[in-house]
């Protein structure tokens, strides 16, 4: 039976799920979890009990000393709660953890008995994957759904992809099939480059987050831990001309690819969201400026 003693009745919630291991390359989509969690101070009501889902061979308990006290924190998967206010107050059900290693379906099952108890409208589940993507570029984020409808009305993919899959995907076609809306975001994080952390992927994904939720989220030192990032990249990449010349490759193509979406739509976005991070929660025109005062059909993203 699932307790919720103590947690106050929430507003308008949406669950943010992100799970370290297989989808959370570069650590980028637990990271962004961990993030909302610290910035709101998230208190935690629930720890799925690490023995019905974790393989402790694969993932480890690990010892610890409190005022000379040995302790051992078990792997497991936990849920905060954190009150976002503002002109338009929003709570969030942070769902924090690792792939669990078994039983899936009960996994998702039980973490949908939350969602219903606690009246989730909206389940958000992050990742983050390897791919062909250049480290100096924006960080793409797509943002998939089993549901058709949704996918128009929130301007999101309807997920096509067939082969292996994980948790992130389980836990999608589980809410869709338990009727709760639920959408993935995935971030492309570089794959000659993908050791943890990766503060640019983070921050692309708490960016897109923000604009599907209609949430101002607090980012402290994010984007400069993102900047910095590249820098340290650019002189690695700098210091390999066969990684230099790879990038460049990278580029190329993203750049080419990239061309046709250069659309007043993408600039509004852009637009929209640089009003937010200026003036809160500040609603820009309806067609933004043209780049240089013109007014000119051709623009850049």
């Amino acid at each position: 039976m699932i307790e919720l003693e103590g947690v106050p009745e929430l507003i308008d919630p949406v669950m943010v799920a992100a799970f370290e291991g297989w989808n959370d390359a570069g650590d980028a989509a637990s990271t962004a979890v961990a993030h909302l969690d610290r910035e709101w101070k998230g208190e935690v009501f629930a720890a799925l009990d690490a023995e019905d889902y974790y393989d402790f061979q694969v993932n480890r308990p690990t010892v610890w000393m409190d005022a000379g006290v040995r302790k051992i924190t078990w792997p497991t998967t936990r849920l905060s709660v954190v009150r976002v206010g503002g002109e338009k107050p929003r709570d969030l059900v942070l769902v924090r953890g690792i792939e669990p290693s078994m039983r899936w379906r009960s996994f998702c099952n039980e973490l949908l008995g939350f969602a219903h108890e606690l009246g989730v409208e909206l389940v958000v589940v992050l990742g983050a994957l390897l791919g062909d993507t250049p480290h100096t570029r924006p960080v793409p984020i797509s943002g998939t759904t089993s549901d058709p409808d949704l996918a128009r009305r929130m301007d999101l993919e309807e997920t096509k992809y067939e082969g292996p899959t994980g948790i992130v995907g389980v836990l999608q076609e589980a809410c869709t099939h338990a009727g709760v809306p639920a959408v993935s975001l995935w971030a492309a994080v570089p794959h000659y480059v993908s050791q943890p952390p990766n503060p640019k992927a983070t921050l692309a994904l708490l960016n897109r987050l923000e604009d599907l939720i209609d949430v101002r989220i607090p980012l402290g030192e994010l984007p400069e831990d993102a900047r910095a990032w590249q820098v340290g990249v650019d002189q690695l990449a700098a210091e390999d001309s066969e990684v230099a010349e790879y990038v460049q490759t990278l580029e190329e193509a993203r750049d080419t690819a990239e061309l046709p979406e250069a659309s007043g739509e993408a600039i509004a976005r852009e637009f929209e969201r640089y009003l937010r991070r200026r003036d809160g929660h500040t609603k820009p025109p309806t067609t933004p400026p043209k780049p240089g005062g013109e007014d000119d059909e051709s623009s850049e993203e």
